[in-house]
């Protein structure tokens, strides 16, 4: 029984090993037929090469030129270094047959060392004289450079500044503006056509004619005192017998009121014509300080009035002295940029004080010729305008000794006789030099002029007889009566 239970257990065991290998052969043959199966993936792709960024090839380097006793010393040093190194050659040789020959060996080994050492230094002074020199021609290359650019930049600034100037030129050339006869037209409406009319009368010279000349003098608003003057002056012709009939009257009238407005000056002569010059001796700048009460068209004057000196070659700068009122600042600005001149201002409410001298040292700094210095303007019966224009009177003294130069009074010729009183309290505080006249063309009150010219005996240096720049008019006497009696 024994023997038969051996073989079978063996056979068994050969079995159980047979199907384990075709099991294993069988997932062998699975998993090859799988991998086969599988679908070869390409590789990711690379991202691109980026571009190569070629470096810019640095400049060429400056031109050194090396001193010509340093290139000697370094030749003179290598000439050494051979006759030393021959030396040691002709030793070392004789060495070989002659053991006293030993010491003169050594001795030019030592004089071959030192000729190293000194081409050695001779050649690092050569490199650094070579990099001082590059150094301050590159230096001095980009000095030349700089200032060629600077150079141009200003000549482009110039040119820039040149149009400008020309386009500002034409457009005043464009505004042309009014004539002074057709800015008195409404003066020569009123006044000289109630004159005119009486003259045209042809009456007789009495009494009776005399009132009623009376009452058209005083209706022309020169005032009383120069309406009383007007008629005096004929009353003596009379006496004298120099006016033989009304018509002659018109002429005796004219005479007089040229008279008065050319401040009895020499024949052919006038203290007006626009804003004098410096006399000699007397540094610039011209300061003008100019005042007068809020809406008289004292800031747009100022513009115009910079215009003008611009236009005639004349460097002006604007201070913003009226700080109380925002608007006049703005205003000044705009006036400012179109007259192409610079302006000081402040900040709203600040010191005008402050401003004012700031715009004179400015100035006295950059050699502006003219400084045109605008001021509050309130009410002229508030005592306290006036005390703060003495005050900015004492600032400008203090920038500049001597200024103010000028002290221009704005007036309107709407306000008829108010003006005069105006003038007179204006010059009574500040010690008026000169009038401005503004608006003449939008009254029939022109006259007022000839009551300021003969009350106060202050010059009239413009007219105003529009809006535009070229309506601000130098003041002429005769011109004045040409117009007003034509």
């Amino acid at each position: 029984m024994l023997a038969f239970a051996l073989p079978a257990d063996t056979q068994t065991i050969v079995i159980a090993v047979a199907l384990l290998i075709a099991a294993a052969l069988l997932i062998a043959l699975l998993a090859r037929a799988s991998v086969g199966r599988r679908v070869a993936r390409p590789p990711p792709e690379l991202p691109p090469e980026k571009p190569a960024v070629r470096p810019e090839p640095p400049p060429p380097p400056a031109p050194v030129t090396l001193p010509p006793e340093r290139l000697a010393r370094e030749q003179r040093a290598g000439e050494q270094l051979q006759a030393a190194q021959d030396a040691l050659a002709a030793a070392e040789t004789r060495l070989s047959g002659d053991a006293a020959a030993r010491a003169e060996v050594d001795r030019r080994r030592r004089e071959v060392s030192d000729a190293q050492r000194k081409l050695e230094y001779e050649r690092r002074k050569i490199a650094d004289v070579e990099e001082k020199a590059r150094r301050e021609a590159e230096a001095a290359a980009r000095a030349k450079a700089e200032a060629e650019a600077r150079a141009a930049e200003q000549a482009r600034l110039a040119a820039e500044r040149a149009v400008q100037e020309e386009a500002r030129r034409k457009l005043t050339e464009a505004e042309a503006g009014r004539t002074l006869a057709e800015g008195l037209a409404k003066t020569r409406g009123g006044f000289m056509a109630r004159l005119n009319a009486f003259v045209g009368a042809a009456k007789e010279l009495d009494d009776a004619t005399l009132a009623e000349l009376e009452e058209i003098l005083f209706s022309a608003d020169v005032g009383v005192r120069t309406a009383t003057r007007l008629l005096d002056s004929v009353r003596e012709r009379l006496k004298r017998r120099e006016l033989s009939d009304v018509s002659r009257v018109k002429a005796a009238l004219r005479e007089e009121v040229e008279r008065i407005l050319s401040l009895c000056a020499a024949p052919g002569e006038s203290g007006h014509g626009g804003l004098p010059d410096l006399p000699p001796g007397v540094a610039p700048p011209q300061v003008v300080m100019v005042v007068g009460v809020n809406g008289t068209g004292k800031t747009t004057t100022i513009g115009k009035l910079a215009a003008r000196l611009k236009q005639s070659g004349k460097s002006v700068i604007l201070g913003a002295g009226d700080t109380f009122r925002a608007a006049a600042g703005e205003q000044l600005d705009v006036w400012a940029e179109r007259a192409g001149v610079p302006i000081v201002r402040g900040k709203d409410g600040s010191d005008p004080g402050a401003v004012l001298f700031d715009a004179v040292t400015r100035a006295k700094a950059e050699g502006i010729q003219v400084v045109l210095c605008d001021t509050a303007g309130r009410l002229h019966t508030k005592a306290n305008l006036m005390e703060e224009l003495k005050r900015l009177k004492r600032t400008l003294e203090k920038a500049h000794p001597g200024s103010p130069h000028e002290i221009l009074l704005v007036v309107d010729a709407t306000t008829g006789q108010n003006a005069i009183a105006q003038a007179r309290q204006f010059h009574e505080a500040l010690g008026v030099t000169g009038f401005v006249l503004t608006k003449l063309d939008g009254t029939a009150k022109g006259g007022v002029i000839i009551g300021i010219c003969d009350e106060l005996k202050i010059p009239v240096r413009y007219v105003g007889v529009g809006e535009k720049v070229a309506d601000l008019k130098p003041f002429d006497p005769h011109e004045f009566v040409e117009a007003l009696f034509s």
